[in-house]
């Protein structure tokens, strides 16, 4: 009964859901002709020697970028299975691309039983590997019911999750007995998915998998070109993956960060491709901006750089002297976004005071004096500059920052070993 309700909700609200989906916006991957996908009519997947298949979901780019370690150790590790990726989103199937060799990607079905079936009959998967938290009731369901094995890995419930988890307990407890194993990032997470009724020997806890980021040594030579354009002698800090009401508060601040340090610049990365064209046009008003796709020069008197580009942000951070992490200054809409990029590659980072989607991660960098909570353009500009014009405390707290992702590494080892022992 729980899961018709579930169902009929789901009917009701999907109408809405769907148009930003498929919607066309400046700068943002086109669904296309593979709307199809997401009703369960997916393509034949290349499988001649009819290899078991391991199906990987990644909603969209931040899951896909934590599942690419996993998945490349997957296929060392079972070079006799075939790995099919899915995501929702098509900025998540764009990122999807970098591992195309050893992953074929689809599109996930929306969560109603028909589709799903559809899917699982033409890809036949053994195992379902869900990265972090989607718990699609339907999707779970069709899945057991079809024989496959369901791990959550990454696995995380922040406080916000948890407590709305709590007002659909009784749906909840109907996904409880189709999950054989949950893969933790932390103790806390555990501890939460056990009060939400998950049993304990369904659940084992790795640490985060995103600590093992490999930063490739292109990366780092790409970076170093980017910045010999920015200029060698020009202090640089980057805004990432910014949201909508943060970008002119970042602007703010590097107008008083340009007002002590003149020949400052700012790289800003938007956290969405639609939102390229306005970001640029809000620059465009009081900064000389250049854009990454333009190809224009960047002169000395070029203020703002805009990164409008997408997979493409370990560069972006490499050529930078200090990372600001956006999704952290706007309330609790969003909660932050992963600050392991910037420290392993050993910047000194700051965030908003909203980051409850990685609690654990920025507390870490916090207490180690990696990281800096800022709440306004002010802070945000006065840590700026401190930290330009104090080169030593900034190779401080980028060394402390670095230390922390590598004092942490290991969890990608222990992830696979739990997916090995589950049978897979």
């Amino acid at each position: 009964m729980i899961r018709f309700f579930y169902t009929l909700v789901l009917f009701l609200i999907t109408p809405f859901f769907l148009p930003s989906l498929y919607k066309n916006k400046q700068g943002k991957p086109s669904v296309g002709k593979r709307w199809k996908e997401h009703f369960g009519m997916t393509p034949n997947i290349n499988n001649p020697n009819d290899l078991p298949v391991i199906w990987i979901h990644a909603v969209s780019v931040g899951e896909v970028l934590a599942a690419i370690p996993l998945i490349k150790a997957l296929s060392t590790a079972k070079p006799d299975h075939k790995i099919i990726i899915t995501t929702t989103t098509s900025t998540g199937a764009k990122q999807a691309e970098a591992i195309s060799d050893i992953a074929e990607h689809r599109y996930m079905p929306l969560d109603f039983s028909f589709c799903v079936r559809l899917f699982i009959n033409k890809i036949k998967p053994k195992q379902l590997l869900i990265i972090e938290t989607e718990l699609w009731p339907n999707t779970l369901a069709s899945a057991k019911k079809a024989g496959v094995s369901i791990s959550i890995v990454n696995a995380r419930l922040s406080e916000k999750s948890f407590n709305g988890y709590l007002k659909v307990k009784p749906l909840v407890k109907y996904m409880v007995n189709h999950i054989d194993l949950i893969i933790c990032q932390h103790e806390d997470d555990k501890k939460r998915f056990l009060q939400l009724g998950f049993r304990q020997q369904n659940l084992a806890v790795s640490g985060s998998i995103k600590f093992d980021i490999h930063i490739e040594e292109q990366i780092k030579i790409k970076g170093l070109e980017l910045r010999q354009k920015l200029g060698l002698d020009r202090p640089v800090w980057i805004a990432a993956s910014t949201h909508e009401g943060e970008d002119s508060i970042i602007l703010s601040a590097h107008k008083m960060v340009l007002d002590s340090v003149a020949n400052a610049i700012l790289i800003l990365v938007p956290r969405h491709p639609e939102r390229f064209k306005a970001v640029e046009t809000l620059c465009h008003r009081e900064f000389l901006t250049v854009s990454r796709t333009s190809g224009e020069a960047i002169e000395q008197d070029t203020t703002v750089y805009l990164g409008d580009t997408m997979g493409e942000m370990l560069i972006l951070l490499e050529a930078s002297d200090i990372c600001f992490m956006g999704g952290s200054l706007i309330g609790d809409k969003v909660g932050g976004h992963n600050l392991l990029e910037p420290a392993a590659l050993g910047k000194p980072t700051l965030t908003g005071p909203s980051y409850f989607n990685f609690t654990d991660i920025t507390n870490q960098l916090i207490s180690t004096s990696g990281c800096q909570v800022i709440r306004s353009d002010i802070e945000l500009a006065n840590s700026i500059i401190d930290l330009i014009k104090s080169p030593s405390q900034q190779e401080e707290q980028g060394m402390s920052a670095y230390k922390v992702v590598e004092q942490n590494r290991g969890a990608l080892k222990k992830t696979l070993s739990y997916i090995l022992e589950n049978k897979l």
